[in-house]
């Protein structure tokens, strides 16, 4: 495996294979806890550590490269346990180390760890650190996606730690960009944003364009692969994501419990569909959270239907909207839909999580009692109609 980002700069983290949930984001192909060994002529530095379970590893590749006594600094990036979990372990291995961090990540260290008789060197915006032959210089990058984050960046290789912008939760034996499947990549790394960056999509945004201004040969992340061919391309991605542009693209999901709002869902899926664009629907007993707010992310309009179930909409449903609540969605046309027995709740409560993304309402919560009638189904293609017309005004990318 190729892990040499330049000469004497290596990847030294771990890919984390079985890996299928994080915090609830559902990693389908794993993931990667990325540190960095930096050698200069005179200092050597260690950018972020791995997940604690995976310390004994960190140290193995370390050791390949230096000697644990010959590191010299340990940078912190990120206070995250997946990024600062072996952050004890590493400096108790390296006892010349000295943890550089801004005065924020010191202090969410000191809420995780022991840090009493650990030796700090805190930097602000703009400072550099020489190793010899090497800078390493640090931008603060707040809200990316804590209020500590800061990213690394190594001037004379023109190379840049960018921690969680950029990355990807994805396990490969390829370290670069160009070496793996980049459709796999790609679609990783909008699942990504989706899931991780999109609550926090304007302070990214700044943080990017400011770093714009550095000369980047390569961007390496704390997570997935390393850039240094496709940059470009997953940065226009991520300056198209951040303002929510949408696509031609309806998406419909729906729980059901004896198939009438089913039935209603694929009326609303027929009404889009005679519109020339995509449309997906989704039974939410197949499609987890994770994939839902990535197809949500960038669809111009979309609809969800939830019978009553004990006077309120279905657990799934629920959980699924609150998901999405916490990631906000933006700029959507939606409406609500479902079946119910004796009290109409369960499309009324999905209207409020609706006006809470700040959806444009085009249809007010269709229902019907029990079965779907010819009447309710007429009426859910309309409003699918609405929907797909929404998602047709959208310019061809």
């Amino acid at each position: 495996m190729n892990t040499e980002l330049a000469k004497n700069i290596h990847w030294v983290g771990y890919v984390d294979w079985p890996v299928r949930d994080f915090h609830g984001y559902q990693t389908k192909r794993g993931s990667s806890y990325n540190a960095y060994l930096v050698q200069g002529e005179a200092k050597t530095a260690l950018i972020d550590t791995v997940k604690a379970p995976f310390a004994n590893n960190l140290k193995q590749h370390v050791a390949a490269l230096c000697p644990l006594d010959r590191i010299d600094y340990i940078v912190c990036n990120h206070a995250e346990p997946d990024h600062s979990g072996s952050l004890p372990a590493m400096v108790a291995a390296c006892p010349n180390a000295i943890v550089v961090c801004n005065a924020k990540c010191r202090d969410a260290l000191s809420h995780y760890y022991d840090t009493a008789a650990w030796r700090f060197q805190v930097v602000k915006e703009g400072e550099s650190l020489d190793l010899g032959g090497r800078t390493l210089r640090f931008f603060d990058t707040v809200m990316c996606h804590w209020p500590e984050s800061m990213v690394t960046y190594v001037l004379e290789e023109e190379i840049l730690f960018s921690m969680d912008i950029f990355g990807q939760h994805y396990a490969t034996s390829c370290r670069f960009d160009d070496e793996a499947d980049l459709d796999e990549v790609m679609q990783e790394a909008k699942t990504y944003y989706a899931n991780i960056v999109l609550p926090y999509a304007k302070p990214v945004a700044a943080a990017a364009k400011k770093l714009l201004g550095l000369k980047l040969r390569i961007v390496a992340p704390s997570h997935g692969v390393i850039w240094r061919t496709y940059f470009d391309r997953i940065l226009q991605d991520y300056l198209r994501w951040h303002v929510s542009t949408p696509t031609r693209k309806v998406v419909i999901f729906y729980a059901t419990m004896w198939q009438s709002t089913r039935r209603m869902a694929e009326a609303v899926a027929e009404g889009a569909n005679e519109s020339d664009v995509s449309v997906k629907l989704f039974d939410l007993k197949a499609v987890g959270d994770t994939e839902l707010i990535t197809e949500l992310m960038d669809c111009a309009a979309f609809a969800c239907g939830t019978p009553t179930l004990n006077q309120s909409l279905m657990p799934r449903m629920a959980a699924a909207l609150t998901y999405a609540r916490g990631l906000k969605p933006a700029g959507k046309k939606a409406f609500t839909f479902g079946s119910y027995g004796w009290a109409s709740k369960g499309a009324e409560e999905a209207e409020g999580y609706l006006k809470a993304f700040g959806c444009e309402l085009v249809a007010a919560p269709i229902t019907c009692r029990f079965a779907p009638t010819p009447e309710t189904l007429e009426a859910c293609r309309s409003a699918g109609r609405l929907l797909g017309q929404a998602a047709a005004a959208i310019p061809q990318a």
